[in-house]
């Protein structure tokens, strides 16, 4: 056993506890930029800090929905009116804090424009001072790209990005973060939902391999994968297509060891992505894990249009977070009742080649 092996297992499992999910409010500088230009607000540090406050200060049956918040490092060292660090603070209401730690893509020499990400460097010293700050597990993105005329994603880049991964897996492991790990297969393009679950298979498959390769812990990891889905120019598949593609994809790749997935939106409209989320959970037979949510654009578009920065709307959007945290919540019970797609929950919130 590890040093953190217990504690890696008892967090990855505490995340993964049934009817909860993640918020992930870990938006780079230029990312949140671009979500407050839509509302006409600024880009301070004080916009930013007040817009997360609102978030990790929502009434208390949030923590019935919520059990982690990914943060920028920014976030990370900022504070709660109270004085308390937003750790801290979350900590006392029972939800764990998770931090961004890659730094980004580069382009892949010798490929297409294919990527890789960056960060390896000084990732044990960033991980160690994250977990004294009160973090108790990370999140690194991968990003693949689906091109069939180019024939992307090579094997070059799958593999890199397994290797790399896996890589930050074992560091963070090694110092008490339970890694998330997130293999994201874009949905931009043409492609259909067959060629979808074909790539995602073989980059998930790859990404355990080198997981095993580099001895990781699989009890005490989270999984963060797309769903299965059609290229955004291509034919959308309904839900029960999707869900069937989807837990088919996990079935003969994932471990079942692994204790949580908890799928990203990836650009789905908020109720989209709610919807597809219950009816993977609704797929009849075998399904080992907790089949969640790491929500960003799918839980917080909707609130910003409520709170567009002011003061006096602060109870509203907190109101909008709760109910989109208890929808998603009864999605991973497939308890979700569905409802009327209108308003900006109904939006679509795909950004060609999506950076964070």
């Amino acid at each position: 056993m590890g040093k953190f092996d217990a504690e890696l297992i008892a967090t990855a499992k505490f995340i993964a506890t049934p009817g909860k999910g993640i918020l992930a409010a870990d938006e780079s500088t230029n990312t949140i930029a671009a979500r407050f230009q839509k509302i006409s607000l600024d880009n301070s540090e004080d916009n930013r800090k007040s817009y997360r406050n609102l978030l990790f200060t929502s009434a208390d049956e949030i923590g019935q929905y919520i059990s982690g918040v990914i943060m920028y490092e920014e976030t990370f060292y900022q504070t709660t009116q109270d004085g308390a660090t937003f750790p801290a603070y979350l900590k006392s209401r029972n939800i764990v804090t998770g931090i961004k730690v890659d730094k980004g893509t580069v382009v892949l020499p010798g490929t297409d424009a294919e990527t890789a990400t960056q960060g390896l460097d000084d990732l044990g010293k960033r991980c160690a001072e994250y977990y004294k700050g009160g973090a108790r597990f990370a999140k690194w993105r991968a990003v693949l790209k689906i091109n069939t005329t180019t024939g992307q994603p090579t094997q070059l880049a799958i593999n890199e990005n397994a290797h790399t991964l896996a890589r930050y897996a074992a560091i963070c492991q090694d110092n008490g973060l339970v890694p998330i790990v997130e293999p994201e297969v874009l949905m931009d393009g043409t492609h259909s939902i067959e060629v979808s679950a074909d790539v995602t298979e073989r980059v998930l498959a790859a990404t355990f391999k080198a997981l095993n390769d580099h001895h990781v812990l699989l009890e005490g990891i989270l999984l963060k994968p797309n769903m299965v889905l059609a290229g955004t120019q291509g034919k959308a598949a309904p839900p029960e297509q999707v869900a069937e593609y989807t837990v088919r994809t996990l079935r003969r790749t994932v471990p079942s060891s692994v204790p949580g997935i908890v799928f990203l939106s990836g650009g789905q409209a908020e109720i989209e992505a709610t919807t597809n989320l219950n009816a993977i959970n609704l797929v009849p037979g075998p399904k080992p894990w907790t089949l969640s949510f790491s929500y960003g654009r799918a839980l917080q578009s909707s609130i910003l249009q409520v709170w567009k920065g002011d003061k006096a709307n602060i109870k509203a959007a907190q109101d909008v977070y709760l109910h989109r945290a208890r929808c998603n919540g009864l999605a991973v019970l497939g308890k979700y009742p569905g409802e009327e797609a209108t308003g900006a929950a109904a939006e679509s919130l795909f950004v060609k080649d999506y950076k964070y």
